[in-house]
């Protein structure tokens, strides 16, 4: 049983902008304190063997200017890597390039840890707002805190029922009503902002179709 409340209130989010050589961008950042080590941490967010319990199982050159692939998933390149302070890289799926930055504190109850994901304004914004990202960002949190507790491997049929069960789609509505107050304390309209905050929340939430 997961305590979605605890989990929910365990994330800081926040929003906001950022400037690129090509333009405007949004960014999103999450943030949550480990009880560990920020040298654990960093293996458990860079060892391939570690990445796989919680999150996707993830191929290629994870190092300085190497690509990777997560199964399924976006794939990149890593533009930066400070062990065990944190990395940046490339997000690249269905082709589109957004950037995510990876930062490990160490604070007196263990180490935080901090993504910031960096990505243009452009229509799948406008329509979803940041909850789009946040939201899976959100769930790869829980992963990592259920994996730091247990060390075990997360089961990805389990993961999928959950996540379609009562108890998985109440997680993602409240993911996404905070993205909504977070997306209105970083200075966008309330009305709209909560408008793409119910969009992403059907989407997220929308139940599989029945097998025919």
């Amino acid at each position: 049983m997961i305590d979605v409340t605890s989990q929910i209130n365990s994330v800081s989010r926040t929003v906001g902008d950022r400037v690129l050589e090509a333009g405007e961008a949004r960014t999103v950042t999450i943030s949550r304190v480990y009880d560990t080590t920020p040298e654990d941490l960093w293996e458990a967010c860079t060892s391939p063997d570690r990445i796989r319990r919680w999150f996707l199982p993830v191929s290629g050159d994870l190092r300085l200017g190497g690509r990777f692939q997560l199964e399924g998933n976006a794939g990149g390149t890593i533009s930066s890597c400070d062990p065990p302070k944190g990395f940046a890289a490339t997000w690249e799926f269905g082709g589109q390039t957004s950037w995510i930055e990876v930062r490990l504190v160490p604070e007196s109850s263990g180490t935080r840890f901090e993504l910031q994901h960096i990505a243009h304004v452009d229509d799948h914004w406008e329509q979803f707002g940041p909850g789009a990202v946040g939201i899976g960002w959100e769930m790869g949190l829980m992963g990592l805190t259920l994996h730091l507790s247990s060390g075990e491997q997360a089961d990805p049929a389990e993961a999928m029922a959950w996540a379609s069960s009562e108890e998985g789609r109440r997680f993602m509505t409240l993911s996404s009503e905070a993205w909504a107050e977070a997306d209105i304390a970083g200075g966008a309209d309330e009305e709209t902002a909560r408008a793409a905050a119910d969009r992403t929340t059907a989407a997220y939430t929308a139940a599989p179709p029945e097998d025919s």
